[in-house]
Protein backbone atom coordinates (compact mmCIF):
# COMPACT_ATOMS: atom_id res chain seq x y z
CA UNK A 1 0.00 0.00 0.00
CA UNK A 2 1.49 3.33 -1.02
CA UNK A 3 0.75 6.37 1.00
CA UNK A 4 -0.03 10.04 -0.34
CA UNK A 5 2.82 12.42 0.50
CA UNK A 6 0.42 14.76 1.89
CA UNK A 7 -0.92 11.67 4.98
CA UNK A 8 3.24 11.27 5.58
CA UNK A 9 3.44 14.70 6.14
CA UNK A 10 0.19 14.91 8.28
CA UNK A 11 1.71 12.01 10.05
CA UNK A 12 5.49 13.33 10.76
CA UNK A 13 3.38 16.85 11.67
CA UNK A 14 0.99 15.07 14.25
CA UNK A 15 4.10 13.26 15.91
CA UNK A 16 6.25 16.92 15.80
CA UNK A 17 3.33 17.71 17.95
CA UNK A 18 2.98 15.15 20.65
CA UNK A 19 6.61 14.97 20.88
CA UNK A 20 6.05 19.51 21.71
CA UNK A 21 3.21 18.31 24.47
CA UNK A 22 5.45 15.36 26.13
CA UNK A 23 8.10 18.11 26.33
CA UNK A 24 5.76 20.67 28.18
CA UNK A 25 4.37 18.26 30.53
CA UNK A 26 6.43 19.09 33.56
CA UNK A 27 5.87 22.55 32.85
CA UNK A 28 8.20 25.75 33.86
CA UNK A 29 10.87 23.63 35.48
CA UNK A 30 12.42 27.50 36.51
CA UNK A 31 12.42 27.34 40.52
CA UNK A 32 9.52 29.35 41.73
CA UNK A 33 10.40 31.94 43.96
CA UNK A 34 8.94 31.08 48.28
CA UNK A 35 8.09 33.76 50.19
CA UNK A 36 8.91 32.60 53.82
CA UNK A 37 8.54 36.89 55.11
CA UNK A 38 5.35 35.76 57.58
CA UNK A 39 7.68 32.35 59.17
CA UNK A 40 9.95 33.28 61.91
CA UNK A 41 13.41 33.91 60.22
CA UNK A 42 16.01 31.31 61.13
CA UNK A 43 19.68 32.76 60.45
CA UNK A 44 22.64 32.27 58.43
CA UNK A 45 23.36 29.00 59.90
CA UNK A 46 21.77 25.79 58.83
CA UNK A 47 19.55 24.25 61.78
CA UNK A 48 19.89 20.04 62.03
CA UNK A 49 15.88 19.90 62.60
CA UNK A 50 13.03 21.02 61.29
CA UNK A 51 12.09 24.68 63.27
CA UNK A 52 8.50 24.42 61.90
CA UNK A 53 7.26 21.03 62.59
CA UNK A 54 3.73 21.01 62.69
CA UNK A 55 3.54 25.38 62.35
CA UNK A 56 0.54 25.60 59.88
CA UNK A 57 1.85 28.90 58.12
CA UNK A 58 4.94 27.30 57.36
CA UNK A 59 2.75 24.02 56.09
CA UNK A 60 0.80 26.11 54.03
CA UNK A 61 3.87 28.13 52.68
CA UNK A 62 5.62 24.49 52.07
CA UNK A 63 2.29 23.13 50.62
CA UNK A 64 2.50 25.95 47.79
CA UNK A 65 6.22 25.76 47.43
CA UNK A 66 6.21 21.61 47.14
CA UNK A 67 3.72 22.11 44.37
CA UNK A 68 5.11 24.83 42.55
CA UNK A 69 8.79 23.54 42.81
CA UNK A 70 8.35 19.92 43.52
CA UNK A 71 5.77 18.17 42.27
CA UNK A 72 6.52 17.65 38.66
CA UNK A 73 8.94 14.64 39.42
CA UNK A 74 7.84 14.08 43.13
CA UNK A 75 4.12 14.10 42.17
CA UNK A 76 1.34 16.06 43.15
CA UNK A 77 0.44 15.67 46.96
CA UNK A 78 3.62 13.82 46.87
CA UNK A 79 2.55 10.82 45.81
CA UNK A 80 4.95 10.16 43.38
CA UNK A 81 4.55 8.69 39.50
CA UNK A 82 7.40 6.95 39.63
CA UNK A 83 9.93 9.72 38.14
CA UNK A 84 11.08 10.44 41.93
CA UNK A 85 10.84 9.19 45.07
CA UNK A 86 7.29 9.21 46.76
CA UNK A 87 8.25 11.41 49.42
CA UNK A 88 5.27 10.48 52.20
CA UNK A 89 7.51 7.35 52.63
CA UNK A 90 10.48 9.93 53.92
CA UNK A 91 9.97 8.79 57.34
CA UNK A 92 8.54 5.50 57.31
CA UNK A 93 11.76 3.64 59.40
CA UNK A 94 10.73 6.27 62.24
CA UNK A 95 6.94 5.65 62.72
CA UNK A 96 7.18 1.74 63.96
CA UNK A 97 10.01 2.53 66.36
CA UNK A 98 8.36 2.20 70.03
CA UNK A 99 11.61 4.23 72.24
CA UNK A 100 11.42 7.84 72.47
CA UNK A 101 14.69 9.02 72.22
CA UNK A 102 15.02 6.66 69.27
CA UNK A 103 12.30 8.03 67.31
CA UNK A 104 13.68 11.69 67.79
CA UNK A 105 16.94 10.48 66.37
CA UNK A 106 15.52 8.77 63.60
CA UNK A 107 13.16 12.38 62.85
CA UNK A 108 17.15 13.91 63.22
CA UNK A 109 18.77 11.87 60.77
CA UNK A 110 15.50 12.04 58.19
CA UNK A 111 15.87 15.60 58.40
CA UNK A 112 19.52 15.67 58.19
CA UNK A 113 18.81 13.99 54.79
CA UNK A 114 16.00 15.83 53.47
CA UNK A 115 18.27 19.32 54.04
CA UNK A 116 21.11 17.64 52.84
CA UNK A 117 19.50 16.61 49.48
CA UNK A 118 17.21 19.69 48.22
CA UNK A 119 20.67 21.80 49.40
CA UNK A 120 22.86 19.86 47.18
CA UNK A 121 21.03 17.36 45.11
CA UNK A 122 21.94 14.02 44.22
CA UNK A 123 23.27 12.54 41.17
CA UNK A 124 25.32 9.27 40.03
CA UNK A 125 27.39 8.69 37.83
CA UNK A 126 27.84 11.84 36.39
CA UNK A 127 24.19 11.98 35.51
CA UNK A 128 21.85 14.87 38.34
CA UNK A 129 18.73 12.79 39.48
CA UNK A 130 17.64 16.05 41.55
CA UNK A 131 18.77 19.59 40.99
CA UNK A 132 20.85 21.33 44.11
CA UNK A 133 18.46 24.04 45.57
CA UNK A 134 21.09 25.67 48.24
CA UNK A 135 20.93 29.49 46.99
CA UNK A 136 17.66 29.08 45.24
CA UNK A 137 15.86 28.08 48.06
CA UNK A 138 16.54 30.02 51.67
CA UNK A 139 17.07 27.63 54.45
CA UNK A 140 13.04 28.70 55.98
CA UNK A 141 11.46 27.16 52.38
CA UNK A 142 13.13 24.27 52.45
CA UNK A 143 11.78 23.42 56.07
CA UNK A 144 8.37 24.95 55.26
CA UNK A 145 8.56 22.42 52.32
CA UNK A 146 9.52 19.71 54.93
CA UNK A 147 6.74 20.78 57.57
CA UNK A 148 4.14 20.48 54.47
CA UNK A 149 5.70 16.88 53.87
CA UNK A 150 5.34 15.91 57.86
CA UNK A 151 1.28 16.45 56.64
CA UNK A 152 1.85 13.84 54.07
CA UNK A 153 3.07 11.24 55.71
CA UNK A 154 2.39 8.03 54.36
CA UNK A 155 2.70 6.36 58.59
CA UNK A 156 2.28 9.22 60.98
CA UNK A 157 4.42 9.23 63.70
Amino acid sequence: MKLHPLVIAGSLSLAAIVVTVQAWAHGDVTPQAVDTSSLPQLGEGWLPENPYRTNEAAVKIGTSAFNQNCARCHGLEAISGGIAPDLRKLDNDCASLKDAAKKAACVKENDDYFLNTVRHGRSRNGAVYMPPFEGVFTQEAMWAIKAYLETRREKPL
